[in-house]
């Protein structure tokens, strides 16, 4: 699963804020629940169009990125 599978970015769903895909669910809430101190199951929790696995994913691909740089 690659970004693209996990993320979209259209002007027409919150002004182009990456989210989500299929959801509207903005990616960088999953950071702020993380810098606050929640869990990954809290997140997903309070999120349930986004899955565990879709969460887990675009830690690793900004893991990846962050690595390659």
């Amino acid at each position: 699963m690659n970004s693209s599978e996990l993320i979209t970015v259209n002007p027409k769903i919150l002004g182009g804020v990456p989210v989500f895909k299929g959801t509207r669910v903005p990616v960088r809430t999953l950071f702020e629940y993380i810098e606050r101190g929640y869990s990954l199951e809290e997140f997903v929790e309070c999120f349930p169009s986004v899955t565990k696995e879709m969460a887990c994913r675009v830690l690793e691909c900004s893991e990846a990125a962050l690595l390659a740089a």
